[in-house]
């Protein structure tokens, strides 16, 4: 069963998409699931997050083509932490290869002007150097797509190559937003959206929930090497950026995301849209119950 039938499948049956295995072990193996790797530079911490979830085959198979979704939605160089690091970024594009896929694409549909982004972001430079496939978005790559258990949106025009890739990796950058107090994985799924995205906002935890029921990350790394921990999400004064040289990675998109609000100072059981998610069985959201697997270099 290709990607696309298993993910209309599951969607069918379960109203919210491909499920995760839950905690750190799965009962069959030892599967390590979620992982915080410290004070490394990007391309080591990149590496060594796919060594400690079990290497990169894992994920990504040889002949896969493969979507990465990081941030490039601002027109900001990367100091400003307003987009996902570059080098973090090009290092995930280098395991993809490495795992034998055969393309590895990188697209945003981003609020500012999209050369501008990708230009300044320099995420267009250094993964194409990686051998990225690099593309801006059209009205007519999105399709109408129907949500599944949809509570506010029952469907909504989505970038087709979601269904059509045999993976997907989300890499958000962890920052502060003025509506869900901060933005992470789910959020970062609005970059894969087409339409009038500012319907999503109201009210947000129920959309934003409701476009993650169709689109479903094998695996979600996020960059906290440089935070931006106030006027969110585009920033612009290096004053409100604070360097942690962190990266979160897991299967389990809920507790990815929870764990990176405990990184950021945030209680996750305070973002609704987490709680949300929990309660219809997207991950898990206990940070006291569901620990990573840690490295410092």
């Amino acid at each position: 069963m290709d990607r696309r039938t298993f993910l209309k499948t599951s969607a069918i049956i379960t109203g919210v998409g491909l499920m995760p295995k839950h905690g750190i072990f799965s009962k069959e193996k030892e599967v390590v699931s979620l992982v915080i790797v410290k004070n490394g530079s990007p391309a080591q911490m990149a590496d060594k997050v796919f060594e400690m979830l079990g290497g990169v085959s894992r994920f990504v198979s040889r002949g896969d083509y493969v979507l990465i979704k990081p941030n490039l939605s601002w027109d900001r160089s990367p100091e400003y932490a307003a987009t996902t690091n570059p080098e973090l970024v090009s290092a995930v594009v280098t395991q993809c290869y490495k795992a034998g896929a055969k393309k590895v694409l990188i697209v945003d549909n981003t609020c500012n002007d999209a050369r501008r982004c990708y230009k300044n972001c320099q995420i267009q430079e250094i993964a194409s150097k990686a051998g990225a496939d690099m593309r801006f978005v059209r009205d007519s790559h999105f399709i109408e797509t129907d949500i599944p258990g949809g509570t506010n949106i029952k469907h909504w025009p989505i970038y087709k190559e979601v269904f059509e890739v045999d993976k997907l990796i989300n890499m958000p950058i962890l920052k502060h937003h003025s509506l869900p107090q901060v933005t992470i994985g789910f959020k970062n799924m609005m970059g894969l959206l087409g339409g009038n995205r500012g319907r999503i906002h109201r009210p947000f935890p129920e959309n934003i929930v409701d476009i993650n029921r169709v689109i479903v990350p094998q695996l979600t790394i996020v960059d906290a090497i440089k935070i931006l921990r106030r006027n969110g999400p585009s920033g612009g004064n290096l004053k409100d950026v604070e360097e942690l040289n962190t990266v979160i990675a897991g299967t389990d998109r809920v507790l990815v995301d929870a764990w990176s609000a405990r990184i950021f100072g945030k209680d996750p059981n305070t973002l609704k849209y987490l709680k949300l998610a929990h309660e219809v069985g997207m991950g898990e959201i206990d940070t006291e119950k569901f620990k990573p697997v840690t490295f410092t270099y």
